[in-house]
C-alpha cells in the first residue's frame, strides 16, 4: 500500500460519514479514524483525521501458520449436505484433501460444489447450514500441518 493510495483514502473519508476505517493485510496495518461535528468530544467539525496509524504485520503464532481458510468464492445460501437429511459432506475433526467437497453454495438455484484446495484437518465451520453467505467470507478452517 504506497503513499498515494493513503491519501486517496483520506480524500474519500473526508466528504464522507465513515468515522473509522481499519485495512490489514499481510504486509500491514491501517487504521483511519475521524470525529465529526456531532461527536460528544469535539465541539468543531475536522477535516482532517485525528490520526493515522501504521503497524507493522502481527505475528502469527506457530499454530496460525498452519490455518488454512477456505472463503466463499460467490454470495448464496451455504448447504453442509447434499440434501435435507443427509449427512454433512464433513465434520470438524475430518481429514480433507484437494478436490474433495466441503460444502455447497446455491446461487439462483444452482448448487455450486465448494471442494478444498489443500491437504488438512478440519478445525472449525465458520457458518451455519442454511445461512447465507458473502463473497470472501471464510467457510471452513483447515490446519494444514496434519
Amino acid at each position: 500500500m504506497d503513499k498515494e493510495f493513503i491519501k486517496e483514502l483520506i480524500s474519500l473519508i473526508k466528504g464522507s460519514d465513515i468515522k473509522t476505517l481499519s485495512i490489514e493485510t499481510q504486509d500491514l496495518k491501517l487504521h483511519i479514524e475521524t470525529y465529526h461535528k456531532d461527536h460528544p468530544l469535539k465541539t468543531e467539525p475536522q477535516k482532517e483525521p485525528k490520526h493515522i496509524e501504521i503497524l507493522p504485520p502481527s505475528e502469527k503464532s506457530e499454530e496460525e501458520k498452519h490455518l488454512h481458510v477456505i472463503k466463499s468464492p460467490l454470495v448464496g445460501t451455504f448447504y453442509r449436505s447434499p440434501s435435507p437429511g443427509a449427512p454433512p459432506f464433513v465434520e470438524v475433526g475430518d481429514i480433507v484433501s484437494p478436490g474433495q467437497i466441503l460444502c455447497i453454495i446455491e446461487a439462483l438455484k444452482v448448487m455450486n460444489e465448494i471442494e478444498s484446495d489443500v491437504r488438512g484437518r478440519i478445525v472449525k465451520i465458520l457458518v451455519e447450514n442454511g445461512e447465507t453467505v458473502e463473497y470472501g467470507q471464510p467457510l471452513f478452517l483447515i490446519d494444514t500441518s496434519v
